[in-house]
């Protein structure tokens, strides 16, 4: 057999034993779906030499700018920009963020040419302030490029995509932070087992997540990397997040049990995903990921353009470069009559990730402001999302992460009616810690998507609409973007002046009278939970609790 027709940048004998070229030498296939299948299925994962034909023809479709740099430019600048002398002592561009140039299998040559095409590709797209991302993709272009020329023209079109429904890579520290904070929304939705770890182990849980696209373009080895890219050049920005939430699960399937310290699990996950090929193929890993049943790309990037604007409202700007951004909520500033300090944190790791910024404001508290629903409705208004947290007289501890201003109540003429996004949730913490969210988010078999046509509908919550989505700060899983065989999957939140609810539809998850002296709780379509504590029950205490930005305070 022929061994693989390796250009002159990679190291031969490491890649020998990294991959053998087996599989099919041609691909006619032109339909996106069957694109689709075969990338899924590794069609051309076991060829070298078929994966660089495919490879120049996912990019060579890619929509880009008018003007997009290409191969003669690399020509024509490379040497101004490079000079003479050997590039292995060149510096990296600002905007790889201190990123290493992973090896790749790559030579001393290989490696050297990385860093020329990076240099280029900053002089050529100065609006690149932050992609940590990038080179590791062009360590990989280069593989699978004719010569550097080839590999710059590669990148620069993948970095030049101008499809607003295509997003590729994270190209400023805005970009780059929003996407971590989805990555969080998403772990605390779809990986539950997985966040309630990271929270147990870590003081900041938003800082490990921060690291997940280092994960993949850094810590995963190649032949994982490549089947993955094979994916993400056909279906786009979304095959990362699935691959991130399927290495988190399959690491705390490995760590399970094992402990963790809070300075290591960072790194620990760096040193799981580096040896990742010793546990997980590539096959496996991709079968775990698309095994996860995510929402739709409509739904995320409504999620990603919300948390977008938190940070743009915390002064993030598009050429910021790195920060911390840390989950606050800190014990000096903190005191409650219901939970603790640590419980409080506990509930903040649940909460979407743009507010979990915030710190925790008490807004009412019966003990403060008397045991009167029409005084709590006083105080909450004007805020969105609220926490809500009842103590009964058994000390029993539950509550309600609720998405929406209670002063959308005042639409329904003094009837009572329901409001809220799919973000609600409820959960208790005493006796046991136990969190349920929108019955949807574990069963999206109950609804499919509406069109994006109908998205663009006046909101049925009575608010005035926008051109700009995110000018809603819960758009995220709002019920106008889901078809649901009824109602009663979407009773959120309702409040009248003998009664707040919260979820509904074959009983309610949380029922307390006008007096906030009694309550109730039982099952609800809504939740799908259990009761929340003694299915009826006396009130020793009610507080909520607001999310305020620390810059404001």
């Amino acid at each position: 057999m022929e061994p693989p027709g390796y250009n002159c940048f990679v190291d031969r004998d490491k890649m020998d034993a990294a991959v053998q070229d087996l599989g099919p030498k041609e691909l006619s296939c032109a339909e996106l779906q069957e694109l689709k299948q075969l990338a899924r299925q590794g069609y051309w994962a076991r060829s070298y030499a078929l994966r660089g034909k495919v490879y120049q023809r996912l990019i060579r479709d890619i929509p880009c700018r008018t003007v997009t740099p290409d191969a003669s430019v690399y020509s024509d600048i490379v040497g101004k920009i490079v000079g003479k002398p050997s590039s292995s002592g060149l510096p990296l561009p600002e905007f790889v963020d201190n990123t290493q140039v992973p090896s790749y299998c790559l030579n001393a040559r290989g490696q050297d040419a990385v860093r020329k095409i990076l240099l280029c590709i900053a002089n050529q797209f100065p609006d690149v302030s932050f992609c940590p991302a990038l080179p590791a993709v062009v360590a990989l272009l280069l593989h699978y490029s004719a010569d550097e020329a080839q590999c710059f023209e590669n990148a620069c079109r993948i970095l030049a995509c101008n499809d607003p429904s295509r997003r590729l890579l994270d190209q400023s520290f805005l970009a780059f932070e929003s996407s971590c904070m989805t990555f969080g929304d998403l772990v605390n939705k779809y990986c539950q087992a997985a966040h309630k770890l990271m929270v147990a182990v870590s003081e900041d849980v938003l800082q490990v997540y921060a690291d997940w696209q280092r994960w993949l373009f850094g810590e995963l080895p190649l032949g994982h990397l490549a089947r993955v890219f094979d994916v993400f050049l056909v279906e786009g920005y979304k095959v990362l997040y699935r691959v991130a939430l399927a290495i988190l699960k399959f690491f705390h399937k490995a760590r399970a049990g094992q402990p963790l310290g809070s300075d290591s699990v960072k790194q620990d996950i760096r040193a799981f995903v580096r040896d990742i090929a010793k546990t997980v193929s590539p096959e496996k890993l991709l079968e775990k990921a698309f095994a996860i049943r995510l929402f739709s790309r409509k739904e995320i990037q409504l999620l990603q353009m919300a948390n977008e604007k938190a940070l743009k409202q915390k002064g993030i700007t598009v050429k910021q470069k790195r920060q911390f951004v840390h989950l606050a909520v800190h014990a000096e500033n903190f005191h409650s009559e219901i939970v603790s300090v640590k419980e409080m944190r506990d509930i903040w790791s649940w909460v979407p990730e743009r507010f979990a910024l915030c710190q925790p404001l008490l807004l009412f508290s019966s003990l403060q402001h008397g045991y009167s629903l029409t005084r709590f409705y006083f105080q909450c208004e004007g805020h969105e999302p609220t926490v809500l947290l009842l103590k009964t007289t058994q000390k029993e501890v539950c509550g309600a992460y609720l998405s929406t201003d209670w002063s959308e109540r005042n639409q329904f003429g003094g009837k009572v009616g329901f409001f809220g996004t799919g973000e609600c949730f409820v959960f208790r913490l005493q006796p046991e810690v136990q969190r349920y969210e929108w019955v949807v988010i574990k069963h999206p078999e109950l609804t499919r998507p509406v069109s994006s046509e109908a998205t663009a509908t006046p909101s049925s919550l009575g608010r005035p609409t926008s051109s700009d989505p995110a000018d809603r700060l819960s758009p995220f899983l709002a019920t106008r973007h889901f078809n649901l065989p009824s109602k009663t999957e979407s009773m959120f939140m309702a409040g009248g002046t003998d009664c707040l609810i919260v979820g509904g539809g074959g009983g309610q998850a949380l029922y307390i009278d006008g007096d906030l002296n009694r309550g109730r709780t039982g099952h609800c379509d809504t939740f799908n939970n259990q009761p929340l504590c003694s299915e009826n029950f006396l009130i020793a205490a009610v507080e909520a609790w607001g999310f305020q930005d620390p810059d404001t305070q």
